[in-house]
């Protein structure tokens, strides 16, 4: 057969390929219609979308053919820019790959009837020539969309974190958050401390301990700080001890549970005051709640922290009477000791553990425990300065 023969005959391969592109394409459509279950339950939009980029990939296949020569870059960009940037979005690229195998497979139980027995091996070889450039151009096209998403996401994770830290909160905040995932309706908390010297994958061991454990996250490092935003939490302490590891030394820090992502500042204000003020407590633990350090927080100047200890602590134990208030007075200035108490209030010694007690039932701190007399002290002192002046 002559070169001008063989010429010929191949252009008559490619223009019948080129007749039998929208039959190919219809049937790759019917063939995902009966065996992809996701295909069936996408939009009707997203579904004309991937009939789109099929279509595209037989008609790029058939000029490519036309001259494949193998200097000759394969039109893969043709095949993946008729559809818009959201079916990336909307379908995975194990799914992407399925399509590519399932158009593959349609051309090649196909092309035998198109283009005869004769002329098939040829289309079949460039067939397998171009899904393999096709499958590496898929990979690519997703890959640098995931980078790009990737540095989206990052950039509004701390967008969101940083407003959360600034108390600038609003529902644009819970839209932001929507969008990278957060779906807590309740149950929040923030978490605190320093970021480790090798934070090179650090924000993604805390996404992954926090995933696994059943919570929603944000967490990035703002500055010396390393923070995460905790959703669908019961005991944020708990919460926090699943991603304390991947915390750097020192002290790390919880605030309260707060309702909603919308109130979540108030938690981030006391996780970052206690941060702060937690130098003060060399031996705290590792989590600790900002409860914990409502002493050191009021002595470092937090406002916030020293009304929390007059209302939460110095409030029930007055109103649970001049009396309990007294004993307690007694035994903090008497060196915490209960005999000395019940001298100088002459009073039996069992009275005044009675009347402890009673503190520790209505404060929740029992006086007999060092760091709880502290924070007793501290609080009745504080709760002095804040009644009002008897001439």
């Amino acid at each position: 057969m002559s070169p001008r023969r063989d010429t010929k005959r191949h252009e008559r391969t490619v223009r019948i390929l080129e007749r039998a592109t929208g039959k190919l394409a219809t049937a790759a459509i019917t063939r995902m219609e009966d065996e992809l279950p996701w295909y069936r339950g996408m939009p009707p939009e997203q579904r004309s979308w991937v009939g789109l980029v099929i279509q595209a990939g037989i008609a790029a296949f058939v000029d490519w053919y036309r001259n494949p020569e193998p200097s000759r870059p394969t039109p893969t960009a043709d095949v993946f820019g008729t559809a818009p940037r959201d079916l990336i979005r909307s379908i995975s690229l194990q799914q992407a790959v399925e399509i590519v195998r399932l158009t593959i497979e349609v051309v090649e139980d196909n092309v035998a009837h198109e283009v005869g027995e004769d002329d098939a091996p040829a289309v079949l070889e460039g067939v397998l020539r171009y899904s393999r450039e096709v499958a590496f151009s898929a990979a690519h096209v997703y890959a640098r969309y995931a980078e790009a998403r990737g540095s989206w996401d990052a950039r509004l994770e701390a967008t969101v974190i940083d407003s959360l830290l600034r108390g600038e909160v609003d529902e644009g905040v819970r839209s932001r958050a929507s969008a990278l995932g957060w779906t807590a309706q309740s149950g929040v908390t923030v978490a605190i401390g320093r970021p480790p010297a090798d934070i090179d994958n650090t924000v993604d061991d805390i996404r992954r301990s926090a995933r696994k454990a059943g919570y929603d996250v944000l967490t990035g490092v703002q500055g010396d700080r390393l923070v995460a935003v905790l959703g669908h939490v019961e005991d944020p302490v708990k919460a926090a001890s699943c991603l304390v590891s991947h915390f750097g030394t020192g002290p790390v820090v919880v605030g309260p549970l707060v309702p909603d992502l919308v109130s979540a500042d108030v938690s981030a204000r006391a996780a970052v005051s206690a941060l702060l003020a937690a130098r003060g407590w060399p031996d705290a633990p590792r989590p600790a709640p900002a409860s914990a350090l409502l002493p050191e927080r009021a002595l470092a100047g937090d406002q916030h922290a020293a009304q929390e200890l007059v209302n939460e602590v110095y409030v029930p134990v007055a109103e649970a009477g001049p009396v309990i208030l007294e004993t307690l007075a007694a035994y903090l200035e008497s060196g915490a000791s209960v005999e000395a108490a019940a001298r100088l209030l002459f009073v039996h010694p069992n009275t005044v553990r009675y009347r402890l007690r009673r503190v520790t039932d209505v404060a929740g701190l029992t006086p007999t425990e060092p760091r709880d007399a502290f924070t007793l002290r501290l609080a009745l002192t504080l709760g002095r300065l804040d009644s009002p002046q008897v001439d």
